[in-house]
């Protein structure tokens, strides 16, 4: 196994990270953005007001996105274990 196929299953197993997590970070970003702004409006300074709409958030970005996020993974994974004895051999 050299170094440059090492680099290559590294950056794909970023890519695939980075793909599974991206609509949860980006969706409670966002909601992160949208209730910050409604406290400035409002002048809530209450710390905890952003927990519960990030949390609803995030279970319905799993509900809708979760089967293809839980495909993603799968088909990286066998593709990594048929790789294995090309990797090795």
């Amino acid at each position: 196994m050299t170094p440059e196929t090492i680099s290559v299953i590294a950056q794909e197993t970023v890519m695939v990270a980075l793909k599974i997590m991206g609509p949860i970070l980006l969706s409670s970003l966002a909601i992160g953005l949208l209730v910050s702004m409604f406290q400035a409006a409002t002048s809530i300074q209450e710390q905890t007001l952003t927990f519960i709409p990030k949390l609803a958030v995030i279970v319905v970005v799993l509900m809708i996105a979760g089967p293809g996020m839980l495909q993603m993974l799968i088909d990286y994974f066998q593709d990594l274990m048929r790789e294995i004895p090309n990797l090795i051999g």
